[in-house]
Protein backbone atom coordinates (compact mmCIF):
# COMPACT_ATOMS: atom_id res chain seq x y z
CA UNK A 1 0.00 0.00 0.00
CA UNK A 2 1.55 3.48 -1.07
CA UNK A 3 1.59 6.19 1.15
CA UNK A 4 -0.53 8.21 -1.02
CA UNK A 5 -3.37 5.77 0.23
CA UNK A 6 -2.94 6.05 3.24
CA UNK A 7 -3.05 9.84 3.12
CA UNK A 8 -6.57 9.61 0.89
CA UNK A 9 -7.89 7.09 3.42
CA UNK A 10 -6.98 9.18 6.55
CA UNK A 11 -8.36 12.27 4.69
CA UNK A 12 -11.45 10.66 4.04
CA UNK A 13 -11.62 9.74 7.86
CA UNK A 14 -10.55 12.80 9.23
CA UNK A 15 -13.52 14.72 7.19
CA UNK A 16 -16.04 12.43 8.21
CA UNK A 17 -14.67 12.30 11.61
CA UNK A 18 -18.06 13.14 13.16
CA UNK A 19 -20.04 10.53 11.12
CA UNK A 20 -17.82 7.64 11.60
CA UNK A 21 -15.95 8.18 14.75
CA UNK A 22 -15.57 4.42 15.16
CA UNK A 23 -14.07 3.84 11.23
CA UNK A 24 -11.82 7.09 12.82
CA UNK A 25 -10.39 5.31 15.42
CA UNK A 26 -9.87 2.29 13.57
CA UNK A 27 -8.11 3.46 10.92
CA UNK A 28 -6.00 5.35 13.89
CA UNK A 29 -5.45 1.96 14.94
CA UNK A 30 -4.47 0.06 11.58
CA UNK A 31 -1.58 3.29 11.03
CA UNK A 32 -0.47 3.02 14.67
CA UNK A 33 -0.06 -0.68 13.69
CA UNK A 34 1.91 -0.06 10.67
CA UNK A 35 4.06 2.30 12.48
CA UNK A 36 4.95 0.06 15.11
CA UNK A 37 6.00 -2.70 12.59
CA UNK A 38 8.47 -0.42 11.11
CA UNK A 39 9.73 0.83 13.66
CA UNK A 40 9.87 -2.45 15.65
CA UNK A 41 12.47 -3.98 13.24
CA UNK A 42 15.30 -2.38 14.74
CA UNK A 43 15.32 -3.27 18.54
CA UNK A 44 14.31 -6.95 17.19
CA UNK A 45 17.18 -7.45 14.90
CA UNK A 46 19.57 -5.49 17.57
CA UNK A 47 18.18 -7.49 20.69
CA UNK A 48 18.30 -10.90 18.66
CA UNK A 49 14.63 -11.11 19.28
CA UNK A 50 13.97 -13.19 16.58
CA UNK A 51 10.49 -14.19 17.51
CA UNK A 52 9.57 -10.31 17.07
CA UNK A 53 10.45 -10.42 13.36
CA UNK A 54 7.04 -11.85 12.09
CA UNK A 55 4.87 -9.64 14.58
CA UNK A 56 6.47 -6.74 13.04
CA UNK A 57 5.72 -8.00 9.40
CA UNK A 58 2.28 -8.79 10.51
CA UNK A 59 1.25 -4.90 11.97
CA UNK A 60 3.21 -3.79 8.60
CA UNK A 61 0.80 -5.37 6.56
CA UNK A 62 -2.21 -4.41 9.19
CA UNK A 63 -3.58 -1.46 6.55
CA UNK A 64 -3.45 -3.57 4.15
CA UNK A 65 -5.28 -6.53 5.47
CA UNK A 66 -8.19 -3.73 6.94
CA UNK A 67 -8.57 -2.31 3.77
CA UNK A 68 -8.89 -5.82 1.60
CA UNK A 69 -11.20 -6.95 4.38
CA UNK A 70 -13.50 -3.53 3.94
CA UNK A 71 -13.30 -4.26 0.31
CA UNK A 72 -14.43 -7.36 0.19
CA UNK A 73 -17.37 -6.97 3.33
CA UNK A 74 -18.44 -3.78 0.95
CA UNK A 75 -18.80 -6.09 -1.92
CA UNK A 76 -20.87 -8.04 -0.52
CA UNK A 77 -22.91 -5.85 0.77
CA UNK A 78 -22.64 -7.00 4.31
CA UNK A 79 -20.69 -3.45 5.02
CA UNK A 80 -20.91 0.29 3.68
CA UNK A 81 -18.04 1.87 2.83
CA UNK A 82 -17.82 4.98 1.59
CA UNK A 83 -14.10 5.76 1.38
CA UNK A 84 -13.63 3.44 -0.91
CA UNK A 85 -12.63 4.15 -4.57
CA UNK A 86 -12.78 7.52 -3.42
CA UNK A 87 -9.90 9.59 -5.18
CA UNK A 88 -7.91 12.33 -3.35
Amino acid sequence: MSLNELQRIKQWHVTHRDENPLEYHLWDTMLALWLTGWVGWLPAIALDQYWAMPLCAATMAAPKLYVSWRTRAHRAQRLRCDWIGTSP
